[in-house]
Order: C-alpha cells, then structure tokens, then sequence
C-alpha cells in the first residue's frame, strides 16, 4: 500500500501513511525487520526510536522477514522491541512474512506473554531454532599450493578457527561450550514469548516433536506446535492491535516507515550510502572472527553476509 510521505530527520526515517484515516490522532506503528540483521544500531533501531518519542503511537506491530543474522544483532533488535513495549505499555503483535526463522524468530518473542500476537503467512517459513559458528578448513588446499601458516600468536587458542589447519580437538570443545550456551540463552527467549513451553523446563518440545533441533516449519506446522498464535496475513495483526487497544479502525492511523533520503544517496545512490556488510579485505578477514549466528541459510554465513543488500 502506498500512502502520504512525512519526514523525520532527527531519526533518518520517513514516516508513511498505508491505511486507516489520514487526521486520525491514533497511531498504530509497522516497524519492520527485513533482511539479514547484522546491524543491530541501524535503521530498525532508528524505527523503534522513531515509535518510542511519538506519544499518539498507541499499538506496534512488528513486521519481521529474515532467516535471522548474527547472534549480537538479534538480541539487541530483540532488547529493545521488548523494551519499547514495556515503556509504552502498548500491545505488541508481530506479522511474519515469507521467512521469520533463527534469529528472525529469535526478535519475534519480544511479544512475551500476551495472547495471540504472532501471526504466520500462509506461506511463512519460521523455526530453524539453533545456532551456528561457521568455519572452514582450507588446509588442503593451501597444501596443495605449498602454501604455509607461519603465524606468531601469544596461545595456540589466539587461532581459534584459523582456516589454514584442521580445527584441533580442544579448541572445537570451547567453540562447542560457546554454542551451548547461546543456544540455551535462545531457548529461554523462546520461553519467555511462548508460554506454553514454560513447563518444559529449559526443553521446546510440543507432542514429543523437539522444536529446538534447527528445523525449519511451515506456518500450519509452526501453528500445530506452538510457535505461531494465528495464521494471518498483516492486515490481520493490525486488526489484533485495534483490538488489544481498544481502537477505532476508522479513526486510527497505520503508518510505517522508510529510510529517509538524503542529499548524499540521492547522488550516489543507495547502494553507497546504506549499511553494508564488509567487502574485500574486511570480508576475508572477518570470515575468521568466531562469529555466533542465529541464522537459517542455504549459504556459508559469510556468504549470507555479502549477499545482503
């Protein structure tokens, strides 16, 4: 939907108008959540910031679409989503689009305890509950090109996951106990937005089926398990807010909102001017950071990185 355009430049969003009345003095705010998140202080932090200081803002629906990014950058997007509904005492739905999976899932608990606020697409693929440290050997291959690590580090542990030998045992136990921890961090986020799996202990598990497996689910599967309240396309989780608000669908003002434009994108372009993940040097580089991700994709992580517009 397209609607009437309003500038931000204290936040660097544009708000725009996509249905209900246009002199409504009631709010309700799309915040959106798309792609792989990598940048937890971005332009969804700049959304949440835009909704947090405009008073009239009286329900949130999230709109998530991503197969999740880095573990950082999901729980900070996921903080704050919970910290804006908390301050605004505001209900809070969330309205998943083609994919709402691992980390992308991870930020949709920020709904906590109130009834039937995810809403699952017909076609949305959720779950993929779990995490992932990437890396790769290339030993073999360096090998075959007489090529040799002669790295001087103070510990052997200071390469960790370098890429020019196999990993040694000792070294994937700490990576192991890493894992371990975050992914039990993700499941009592998931408890703490799924009630129904509180009495699991620190388990998600729904007819003897473990959810916690890295699996991905269609929405009927999601809904039969617990992990999706309805299924429903956005329009109905804007209605859900109407409702838990106690708002008038014809007085009220849906808006969501855009990057703002800027002298310096409007030259160069967009591609230039939005946050990007590293290229070059920086991307080879941070192929070895020990990075954690709650992340569901078909591709390397670092890949995933590049690949993000």
């Amino acid at each position: 939907m397209t609607g009437t355009t309003y500038h931000d430049p204290q936040y660097g969003v544009r708000e725009r108008h996509v249905s209900g009345s246009l002199d409504g003095a009631d709010r309700i705010a799309v915040i959106t959540v798309g792609g792989v998140i990598l940048d937890g202080d971005g332009f969804v932090k700049a959304q949440i910031d835009r909704v947090r200081e405009d008073p009239s803002v009286r329900g949130i629906v999230v709109r998530v679409d991503s197969p999740g990014g880095s573990v950082t950058a999901s729980d900070y997007i996921y903080h704050h989503l919970r910290k804006l509904r908390e301050e605004k005492d505001v209900p809070l739905v969330v309205s998943m689009g083609g994919m709402a999976a691992s980390g992308g899932y991870y930020v949709a608990m920020a709904v906590g305890d109130q009834p039937d606020s995810i809403f699952a697409e017909p076609t949305t693929t959720t779950g993929s509950i779990g995490v992932l440290i990437p890396h790769y050997d290339f030993s073999g291959l360096l090998e075959r090109f007489d090529v040799k690590d002669d790295s001087i580090a103070s510990h052997p542990r200071k390469l960790l996951l370098s890429m020019s030998r196999p990993m040694p045992d000792d070294q994937r136990a700490l990576l192991e106990k890493h894992v371990g921890e975050l992914f039990e961090r993700f499941k009592r986020i998931v408890h703490s937005g799924r009630p129904a799996f509180r009495n699991a202990e620190n388990r998600l598990e729904r007819g003897g089926v473990d959810l916690a497996t890295g699996e991905i689910f269609t929405a009927d599967e999601a809904l039969r398990h617990g992990l999706v309240d309805r299924i429903g396309f956005i329009e109905d989780a804007v209605d859900r807010v109407l409702e838990l608000a106690q708002l008038d669908k014809s007085a009220t003002r849906v808006v969501r909102y855009d990057r703002s434009a800027t002298l310096w994108s409007s030259m160069v372009g967009d591609w230039m001017t939005a946050d990007r993940p590293p290229t070059g040097l920086a991307s080879i580089l941070d192929a070895g950071v020990p990075r954690a991700y709650y992340l569901f994709t078909t591709l390397p992580p670092t890949f995933a990185r590049l690949s993000e517009p």
